[in-house]
């Protein structure tokens, strides 16, 4: 194991424990040892709500409603002020979701807007990593705060060294790849490659002990996890 261990984010809070992207799920992770949470950020009509389906069950498409309409139909959706308020003290992952074909896909990116402001607006107290699958997403923060911490993630199928390339090439500062897509040495000579452009490599979604292990002697720098207590564990 190397000197320093990889940081365990909790996915969606601690979401074996508790109902993911909860606050209680983002509570009990601070209690389970992680050094920070990913969470999902949706538009509401009026305001973020964190949620990783652009469908609410019993209701629809988040961005059609009010943060109160979808709170009265599931008291459970956090809104995303809430969520960083429940992680204080530890690094959130803020993942915007705005894919196409989602059902909330808006190409005037207003969720991106909605989430600088919001960062904004809180004082910029908060320790953040914005993150997202799409660049032009990613662009658009980067433009609105230069600042702002941001990675990119990929799927499987997209080769990570190119990943590499592409998240340096666009000026942020963190690859999220799929764990799918670092077989054998590929996860050391991707972690060493993100290194060498002052990239932080933070891999989704490891849980399995043997990978959390393979993860962390190849170098990477986050691991993000179901069970930020047997990662914990294993990186001692």
């Amino acid at each position: 194991m190397p000197a320093i261990a990889p940081r365990v984010l909790a996915h969606r809070g601690a979401n074996q424990r508790a109902r993911e992207n909860s606050v209680e799920a983002f509570a009990l992770a601070a209690e389970l040892g992680a050094h920070g949470v990913e969470l999902d950020a949706r538009r509401a009509a009026d305001g973020i709500v964190v949620v990783h389906d652009a469908w609410i069950g019993g209701l629809g498409v988040p961005a059609e409603f009010t943060v109160a309409q979808i709170q009265a139909a599931d008291p459970m959706v956090a809104t995303l002020d809430a969520a960083l308020d429940a992680s204080r003290g530890m690094l959130v992952n803020v993942e915007i979701k705005n894919f196409p074909g989602d059902a909330d896909f808006d190409l005037d990116e207003r969720i991106v807007d909605a989430v600088v402001e919001l960062l904004h607006g809180r004082g910029r107290r908060d320790d953040v990593l914005v993150s997202c699958f799409s660049l032009d997403s990613l662009t658009r923060v980067r433009a609105l705060d230069p600042t702002l911490p941001t990675g990119f993630l990929t799927l499987l199928g997209f080769d990570p060294i190119e990943a590499v390339a592409v998240a340096a090439g666009h000026g942020h500062s963190a690859l999220h790849p799929d764990l799918r897509s670092l077989p054998g040495p590929v996860a050391a000579a991707t972690a060493a490659r993100c290194h060498e452009q002052d990239l932080q490599m933070n891999v989704w979604t490891v849980n399995d002990p043997a990978d959390l292990r393979r993860l962390a002697v190849a170098g990477v720098d986050a691991v993000i996890t179901d069970v930020p207590d047997v990662a914990r564990e294993v990186f001692g």
